[in-house]
């Protein structure tokens, strides 16, 4: 009895099924292409996965298909923020399989899978994919087949939105408000017990970083400094950032992650201003933790990237940049401090993860740079 389905767009189905339901991709929306699917997971050894089902006539054909490929994949880099992807292009419908030619860039494979025997016979699926044969889906009847495809895709990008819903949803950013209140709180105590927030004295007095006091011993100033504002513009600027980009982590993260990212960036911001400010140095803000807390931002951004565009990478990056731009061209502003909290912010939220999205090797790594980061910058400041 003839198939009701083309059996080339029936294995491009399961295919589809298979890489979703079971190596965890998601599909990229890729403007100004026809008759192929894009997939991605950037945790997998091919972070790409082209589905092409379009009739490749010769090898011409495929040189200007390899050609489009690489470029949409550049654009995908440039606009990830990312170095390097691996890409695996599977074609269907070829007049001549010898017409599909290996690439000479590693990082992009090429292979033609007629039927399914194709599929269990190919030594690079089988290599990387070592459950394809066991966890493809199979079935006799075509339609019964493509319903339990479509269905056990709906219900998995259903889940996926209630687990997002429930990671991002509103709660009151009740962590954030206390960090506000503290900042607000100490900067009174300053003018009630000191000479105001820009006397050098009162900033020492209340826990300024002052690197000769901190080699001496006085390291709580690594996080007190990060509560005390020169000035109220710079309480007002720094509490205005916090607001907006606070909530945001404590909404993402959750509370607890969130208050050890702003410590751990404050900590992070006061060390990279040891370790490369002159030592007569007074330096004290929230800029380093809420450096620390784009940096988290950047980090979910990057991991979530398929669910939500490249809008948080989009966003924040300017405004990163600007910042460091200006601190570099205008003296008093602490850039070492900018730049450690970012880094420890980002490194910090590879450590943590963020719920089940991260594998437990990236974790692993967080902690590792994480540790190696503190270390080598402790070094730097107290040591060399």
């Amino acid at each position: 009895m003839k198939s009701a389905v083309n059996e080339k767009d029936l294995l491009v189905m399961k295919l589809i099924h298979y890489f979703m339901m079971n190596e965890n991709y998601i599909p990229l929306i890729i403007h100004g292409i026809d008759d192929e699917i894009w997939l991605e997971n950037k945790n997998q050894n091919y972070n790409i996965i082209r589905l092409v089902s379009k009739h490749i006539h010769n090898e011409e054909q495929f040189k200007y298909d390899f050609l489009k490929t690489k470029n949409i994949v550049k654009q995908i880099k440039r606009k990830t923020f990312s170095f390097s992807m691996n890409v695996l292009s599977i074609y269907v419908d070829v007049e001549n399989k010898n017409d599909i030619k290996y690439s000479d860039d590693k990082k992009f494979v090429n292979i033609v899978l007629e039927n399914q025997n194709d599929l269990y016979n190919n030594d690079i699926i089988n290599n990387v994919f070592k459950d394809i044969e066991n966890k493809i889906i199979l079935g006799e009847d075509d339609f019964e087949l493509i319903s339990k495809i479509t269905n056990d895709i709906s219900k998995k990008n259903i889940e996926e939105a209630e687990k997002r819903e429930k990671m991002i949803k509103q709660r009151k950013p009740i962590l954030t408000y206390l960090l506000i209140i503290a900042n607000v709180f100490i900067f009174i105590l300053m003018y009630i017990y000191g000479r105001g927030s820009e006397d050098t004295e009162t900033l020492i007095n209340f826990g300024a970083v002052y690197t000769p006091f901190i080699k001496n011993g006085e390291y709580y100033r690594l996080i007190a400094s990060a509560f005390l504002h020169i000035g109220f513009l710079h309480l007002l600027f720094n509490m205005y950032a916090l607001i907006i980009v606070g909530t945001q982590i404590e909404y993402l993260y959750g509370r607890f992650k969130y208050g050890f990212i702003y410590i751990f960036s404050a900590i992070m911001g006061s060390l990279f201003t040891v370790a490369l400010s002159p030592d007569n140095t007074v330096a004290a803000g929230a800029s380093g933790a809420i450096f620390g807390l784009l940096g988290a931002m950047l980090y979910f951004g990057y991991n979530y990237r398929g669910y939500i565009g490249n809008s948080i990478i989009n966003q924040v990056i300017p405004v990163v940049l600007l910042n460091i731009l200006i601190g570099f061209s205008t003296p008093g502003i602490g850039n070492a401090a900018h730049i450690g909290g970012l880094i420890g912010g980002y490194i910090i939220s590879m450590a943590f993860g963020i719920d089940e999205q991260d594998q437990d090797n990236k974790k692993v790594s967080g902690i590792i740079l994480t540790i190696i980061l503190t270390i080598f910058m402790i070094y730097i400041g107290f040591i060399k």
